[in-house]
């Protein structure tokens, strides 16, 4: 006997899913899967821990410094728990890319790990949803790319205007950069953008502050706020028309148009706040806003990333996807009611309590006959009383009991009792 115990609590930032939960994580899996599906992206998986540096060198200060995960394996190797996706995709890709056919469309779902303080919509051990078209610069691969997170978000049927895709361009940034910096150095650059992607958790003081300190003077501080504080794209080239024939400022606009034209138009937004943290980023960036006032955050994001392959000695390829998380899916399905409406559209579950050992074989029977037409039967393993299988389900929340016991043996049928009307239905035994 030990005289000591183990708790029985999950590690911080992880999190156990009972049935009930898994329920709903699965709606989401499925739900994204059935989408990508659609759009004739196939599913793939990569290893749970990588080299630490591939995220050490693109993932940015966060995700690729402090938030990582690491240890060392038997063979002296540094290695980490995946953190997100993208690198780790890419570093697969990079292995077949020169003779696969063109593009690739690749989604997974899978799970990671970042050693950061758990909070209202995030964990340190979460799942995501990875989508990445390679081997494509066209922005119809972009467009498409967009398309698909409007259609993942529209899969879970909510209802108008709860949720928007805010859209800018890594491009519009360097221009916006050169604008107002004129000559900086890359790693002053880098700052900067982290700083510009840290805008909405910024006070304005601090803002103007933590840019001083990089050196910038006040006109370039004056052109940085100009460009963060505008509302749409008709407002920015009114406040700096320089920007308006631009690469950056050109492909937002096609983007924009594309998606109206099918629709989406009341969906996607234009916003210069959104710069996505990650490094790799070279091209549109996107994140998916909650418009909940119980909720409003950004859910998720991505952009195109040309550039990332180069780190493992390939040829430079383009790419472009995005990465959504089922915390944040869950909380807008939450703040929408859309939980309550996937649980009412399950299949219904019978409970078939074992109600006289004398029948064991005969309820085995029946079980499995129903289970072959097609039902969800839960079978009763140890014989009790009707009053305490009423209470079984009603615990458990099954609608449906099937009563099977010596009168309804003698009459060759089993009744089968709504628990919320109290109405029972009789049935002939095969």
């Amino acid at each position: 006997m030990s005289n000591y115990t183990i708790s029985n609590q999950e590690p911080k930032g992880t999190r156990d899913w009972f049935p009930e939960e898994f329920l709903i994580r699965k709606y989401i899996f499925d739900t994204w899967r059935q989408v990508c599906l659609k759009y004739g992206f196939e599913e793939y998986l990569t290893p749970l821990v990588e080299s630490a540096e591939i995220y050490r060198a693109k993932s940015g200060e966060d995700v690729g410094g402090k938030e990582l995960v690491t240890f060392t394996d038997l063979g002296g190797r540094e290695l980490s728990i995946r953190p997100e996706m993208t690198p780790s995709v890419t570093r697969m890709v990079s292995k077949i890319y020169t003779a696969a056919p063109k593009p690739l469309k690749y989604f997974s779902i899978a799970n990671f790990m970042r050693n950061e303080k758990p909070q209202r919509g995030r964990n340190r051990e979460f799942w995501q949803l990875n989508c990445d078209t390679f081997g494509s610069s066209s922005l119809n691969a972009d467009s498409e790319i967009l398309q698909l997170a409007l259609d993942l978000m529209l899969g879970f049927e909510p209802p108008k205007n709860s949720f928007t895709l805010n859209l800018s361009n890594r491009k519009l940034i360097d221009e916006i950069l050169s604008l107002a910096l004129k000559e900086i150095k890359p790693e002053i650059k880098i700052e900067v953008v982290r700083t510009l992607d840290k805008w909405n958790k910024l006070s304005a003081i601090d803002f103007k502050e933590r840019l001083e300190s990089f050196g910038l003077n006040k006109e370039s501080i004056e052109i940085l706020e100009q460009f963060i504080n505008s509302k749409n794209l008709n407002e920015l080239a009114e406040k700096l028309p320089a920007l308006k024939n631009t690469l950056g400022y050109l492909e937002i606009d096609q983007v924009i148009k594309d998606l109206t034209d099918l629709g989406y138009g009341d969906y996607v937004a234009f916003n210069p706040a959104v710069i996505r943290g990650f490094d790799y980023y070279d091209g549109l960036v996107f994140e998916v806003f909650d418009n909940s006032p119980d909720n409003n955050r950004a859910m998720f994001g991505g952009g195109r990333y040309n550039g990332l392959a180069e780190i493992f000695g390939s040829v430079s390829f383009p790419a472009v996807g995005f990465a959504i998380g089922d915390e944040t899916t869950r909380l807008f399905l939450e703040s929408w009611g859309l939980i309550e409406k996937m649980k009412n559209s399950q299949p219904a579950r019978y409970y078939l309590p074992l109600l006289d050992a004398k029948l064991s074989a005969e309820l085995r029977l029946l079980t499995k006959n129903l289970r072959r037409a097609g039902q969800n039967i839960i079978m009763g393993l140890e014989e009790q009383k009707i009053g305490k299988a009423l209470e079984y389900a009603n615990k458990n929340k099954i609608a449906q009991v099937i009563i099977f016991g010596a009168d309804e043996k003698a009459k060759g049928i089993y009744k089968i009792k709504n628990m919320m009307s109290g109405q029972e239905e009789e049935k002939k035994l095969n």
